[in-house]
């Protein structure tokens, strides 16, 4: 079934190339036609699919669940274009902030469709609670067999943000190395138009069939710990 056409990319590159408040609401009934409505289609058809895989997965069409705002957050960004050029749809598990969840996301741009499952960037809490996690050996190993498996099927993961070990790790331990993360995920780049494609839930279910077991690993670690501050923020992509 085929929810987005390609005429969503052209929409996505003249925004980028206009990116005013004044153009996109000159322009907003091609926003609400070519991206909002089969956005909000797709999460309800993808999210029952997804339900084999997880079956009390949480799939939303409204903006600020599994969809995002187009209007950027530019309070403290030094780029100040006010829409985003890419759209983000997100699956997650749990009751939880969506972004401090175990989940399934993509993005979509006239540069790529990027797939991925994790975590995006710890809060304070969840890298506290994922660095106590990956102490026990189990786990450790566990996250690192995982990582193995999905680098050999063309998954990639963020490289580690911090140089020096936490307190509690030693650098001749052998899983140390991934307490230097500041977020947990993997990702594969797809070619943007497979946006457009009538096979993408086909295409997005092999894959997030491949992340289940880093999903699943998430989800066990998320319930080790509570979160009082989920702000956290996503590493750029």
């Amino acid at each position: 079934m085929q929810f987005f056409s390609c005429e969503a990319l052209d929409f996505l590159q003249n925004l980028r190339e206009n990116n005013t408040k004044e153009w996109f609401l000159a322009h907003r009934d091609q926003y609400e036609r070519l991206i909002l409505e089969p956005s909000k289609e797709f999460v309800t058809e993808m999210g029952a699919e997804l339900q084999v895989l997880v079956p009390n997965i949480r799939a939303i069409p409204k903006i600020n669940h599994s969809l995002f705002r187009i209007y950027r957050d530019i309070r403290l960004s030094k780029d100040k274009t006010p829409m985003k050029s890419r759209i983000g749809i997100v699956f997650w598990r749990g009751s939880g902030k969506r972004l401090q969840s175990s989940s399934f996301y993509i993005h979509f741009s006239p540069d790529e469709l990027l797939v991925a499952s994790g975590i995006r960037g710890f809060s304070k809490d969840s890298l506290e609670g994922y660095r106590n996690y990956i102490k026990d050996e189990n786990h450790a190993r566990s996250l690192q067999a995982i990582m193995h498996m999905l680098k050999g099927k063309g998954f990639a993961f963020p490289e580690p943000r911090y140089k020096r070990y936490p307190r509690g790790f030693e650098k001749d331990d052998p899983f140390a190395y991934l307490s230097l993360y500041a977020a947990m995920f993997a990702f594969k780049r797809l070619d943007p138009k497979t946006i457009c494609s009538d096979r993408l839930n086909e295409i997005l279910f092999e894959i997030y069939q491949d992340l289940l077991p880093l999903f699943e690993w998430i989800y066990e670690m998320s319930l080790t710990f509570e979160i009082t501050d989920p702000k956290g923020k996503s590493l750029s992509l």
